[in-house]
């Protein structure tokens, strides 16, 4: 009992320490910091920008950047598509994006759900549109795995594969989010070392260390989900390593 209680303590003090280093952390600029972009993160899902990207998006805020969001589907698994829009743009409010720049795709190719295979050259040429219309620079999505292995964000992260490997009119710059390991995906802030260390290691393969020094935002942010917030996801945020830390590496065609 005691040696339990000792890990428990040692824990709790690792856990304590990993959010001091988030709240004193400084702002950590990168490649893209030294001018204004227009950027675009492709997600799949209402309630993707919470879960997974919010320590990007909180960053690249603080530095001044133009960041637009596009959803490419309205999350209508259970018939609550409607619902789902509206809790984005107050998901989205929370993290300082207007709702002027979050665009929702509702169309029956994309579909969400494990069984729902999307259209990837559709998703391309959406995604193509998109970047003219605002004049993108940069394109933030999904890595191949798609973080929790979802279908539907591996095909966004195919989709803006097509869109590279089309381009050859202007140059796009565009990065992915690694997906960790189960242990790192549960570590809650303790995950903040591992992905400095792991940043440095690759500092010259084209990887960003997005540490979150405002992750009570994140979880005002997923709350806005109110047909989404239910227990298990409430302790996803809590526990999860993307709440407190992204890294982002440059996608290469």
């Amino acid at each position: 009992m005691g040696w339990l209680l000792m890990a428990m303590g040692i824990a709790s003090m690792a856990w304590a320490i990993s959010l001091f280093r988030l709240f004193c952390s400084p702002s950590t600029p990168t490649s893209f910091s030294k001018e204004m972009k227009n950027i675009l993160l492709v997600i799949a899902h209402p309630d993707d920008e919470s879960m997974f990207f919010s320590p990007t998006i909180l960053s690249l805020g603080k530095e001044g950047h133009n960041l637009q969001i596009l959803c490419m589907s309205t999350g209508n698994a259970d018939g609550k598509g409607d619902l789902r829009k509206e809790e984005l743009y107050r998901a989205c409010g929370i993290l300082k994006i207007s709702p002027d720049q979050v665009k929702i795709i509702d169309h029956p190719s994309f579909q969400d759900g494990f069984h729902h295979a999307w259209d990837h050259h559709l998703l391309a040429r959406i995604v193509e549109e998109h970047i003219k219309l605002w004049d993108i620079e940069l394109l933030i999505t999904f890595d191949s795995h798609g973080v929790s292995g979802h279908p539907n964000h591996r095909d966004v992260h195919h989709g803006i594969h097509m869109v590279l490997s089309g381009n050859s009119q202007r140059k796009i710059e565009a990065w992915e989010l690694i997906s960790t390991t189960i242990l790192r995906k549960y570590s809650g802030p303790l995950d903040i070392w591992l992905s400095i260390l792991q940043s440095k290691c690759y500092q010259g393969r084209h990887t960003h260390c997005f540490p979150n020094s405002y992750p009570r935002k994140t979880y005002l942010a997923m709350a806005q989900h109110d047909s989404q917030w239910i227990w298990f996801r409430k302790l996803f945020v809590a526990f999860s390593g993307y709440t407190y830390v992204n890294i982002i590496r440059r996608i290469n065609v």
